[in-house]
């Protein structure tokens, strides 16, 4: 490339000054350069401050507990959901934009330290050898080490036909035909493999994914499966499956503590066409937190009432601890009336610090803040305790917890005297003091936790899915809805991958496995 034609001076002098003037030329643009790149990216730090504020504030929203959340107790988890993946966005766009003129100058990316991929997953290695050049040639490479990189790749789920042939088989000069008879399937004429059935299953009672927008994804991979024909599978399926979701229910009810909980799902009611509220009750078990070995489980109940009797119905017999949150039904268990004297209620702190921790937040009462640190305290002791015997679990709480919860109770019982009635404060305290027995009773008994927040876990799946469905009570999908949301949140539960464990089921379900042997087919004896 040649140089440019210029006409420069024979002057060294002339010659001098335009070299420095350029070279004056040149610095100010830089530092105009380097100030406009400040003034930006000052700016963007600001934007991203602010923007990680709100993020903050989402956050506590979506995970923290439901009293302690953003707005009113009835906001929109979803919508929330929704905006806090947005203003991720919106970060990671500014500091992508920010970044871009800040690369090193060879192109290369600091290093950071970075959690490595699950080793089942499959490694498909690509080698990058440099170039061969002129300079190269005739000598010897000797390999003295490498640099190793991995990203994430992803294939996505595909269709695929099996076709099943039986051929048929005559024998010469003899009468008859021989055929090997035809795979058995839980759909029996029908197009669908158990694993199918499964992905439907798991999109539909796990994830949230409505038949309708799973069928506009199919659609996508030119397979047409209307929402109509998955409906009627998944009523079979529901059929099937309810066996096995009795015995996980039989199997809660033989724990010697229960929690219980319920929530609330949206029902059409019968000819009128408007929606009206059913209950999906939930009872978990989980006995690892004082010692025990047993795999953890829930089962639900699709109600269209939320009365007690549902509760009195559904523990018919139990005579162990049941541990709850305030809600009244749950008193009619233990009442000798109903027939179930023997249960023993426990209650859950969680749901009174809630309670107080509306007041704390608000800054308006400093007795709902000295609660709120004096539980904190409670907690602490928990995690120190969690796994361990019930005796052990007793002995460390008679020693840091019982001293605080009498101070508690003292300091509630003191505050309710001069405060009103009406307030706040004093619907908060009531509620404590009211269920005094129920909350001293983790102090006597290590099998008791703190709270139900094991139960409120394996419901909550449940009220993020709910959104996206319409029942038409018990017959019209709720009771499905509950068998298979038990055996697959159970298989979560027990870290099992409820597509996997699900098509082995189905098709050992299909094959005619014996009930006898029900309890092979669990979740929690699901071999990876």
């Amino acid at each position: 490339m040649s140089p440019p034609d210029l006409s420069l001076p024979n002057d060294v002098e002339t010659l001098k000054a335009m070299v420095l003037a350029m070279a004056e030329k040149v610095a100010r643009a830089d530092a105009l350069a380097s100030e406009v790149a400040d003034l930006k990216a000052r700016n963007a730090d600001a934007r991203i401050e602010r923007l990680t504020q709100i993020l903050k504030a989402f956050d506590r929203a979506r995970f923290g507990r439901r009293s302690e959340k953003l707005g009113s107790a009835n906001g929109d988890d979803e919508q929330q959901a929704l905006v806090f993946e947005e203003i991720e966005i919106g970060i990671a766009a500014i500091k992508a934009q920010v970044s871009k003129g800040r690369a090193q100058t060879d192109g290369k990316r600091a290093p950071r330290r970075r959690k490595g991929f699950a080793p089942h997953l499959e490694r498909i290695e690509t080698v990058i050898e440099p170039e061969e050049l002129a300079v190269h040639a005739g000598k010897q490479k000797v390999l003295i080490g490498e640099d190793v990189s991995e990203r994430l790749d992803v294939v996505p789920a595909k269709f695929r036909v099996i076709v099943t042939r039986r051929p048929k088989y005559a024998f010469k000069n003899e009468d008859g035909v021989i055929q090997a008879p035809a795979a058995a399937h839980i759909i029996e004429g029908g197009i669908p493999t158990e694993a199918l059935l499964a992905q439907i299953a798991v999109a539909k009672y796990a994830d949230g994914l409505p038949l309708y927008r799973q069928e506009a994804i199919y659609a996508r991979d030119r397979v047409e499966l209307d929402r109509r024909l998955m409906a009627q599978w998944m009523g079979k399926l529901g059929f099937e499956l309810e066996i096995m979701a009795d015995y996980i229910f039989s199997e809660v009810k033989k724990a010697e503590r229960v929690f219980a909980d319920e929530t609330t799902l949206p029902t059409l009611a019968p000819g009128s066409g408007s929606a009206k509220t059913a209950y999906l009750w939930a009872y978990a078990r989980d006995d690892r937190t004082f010692g025990r070995s047993g795999p953890p489980m829930v089962a639900y109940r699709f109600e269209d009432s939320r009365a007690g009797e549902c509760a009195v119905r559904h523990l018919n017999g139990y005579r162990g601890i049941l541990q709850v949150d305030g809600y009244a039904a749950y008193n009619k268990l233990a009442r000798s009336d109903r027939g179930n004297d023997g249960v023993t209620l426990a209650g859950c702190w969680s749901h009174s610090r809630r309670k107080f921790y509306e007041l704390h937040v608000a800054g308006t009462s400093k007795v709902a803040t000295a609660t709120v640190e004096r539980m904190a305290t409670l907690w602490q002791v928990e995690k120190t305790v969690r796994g361990q015997s019930p005796d052990a679990r007793v002995a460390a709480r008679q020693q840091a917890s019982a001293a605080i919860v009498a101070d508690l109770f003292d300091l509630w019982q003191q505050t309710l005297r001069r405060i009103s009635g009406k307030s706040k404060l004093a619907e908060a305290i009531r509620y404590a003091v009211s269920r005094h027995a129920m909350f001293g009773r983790f102090l006597t008994d290590g099998r008791i936790e703190l709270d139900s927040n094991i139960v409120e876990r394996a419901i909550r799946p449940q009220t993020i899915t709910r959104k996206n469905s319409l029942f038409a009570g018990s017959d019209g999908g709720g009771q499905t809805w509950a068998t298979i949301a038990t055996l697959l949140q159970t298989a979560k539960m027990n870290n099992v991958d409820p597509f996997a464990w699900l098509t082995l089921t189905l098709q050992r379900i299909a094959n005619g496995w014996p009930s006898s042997e029900i309890d092979a087919l669990m979740p929690w004896n699901h071999a990876a």
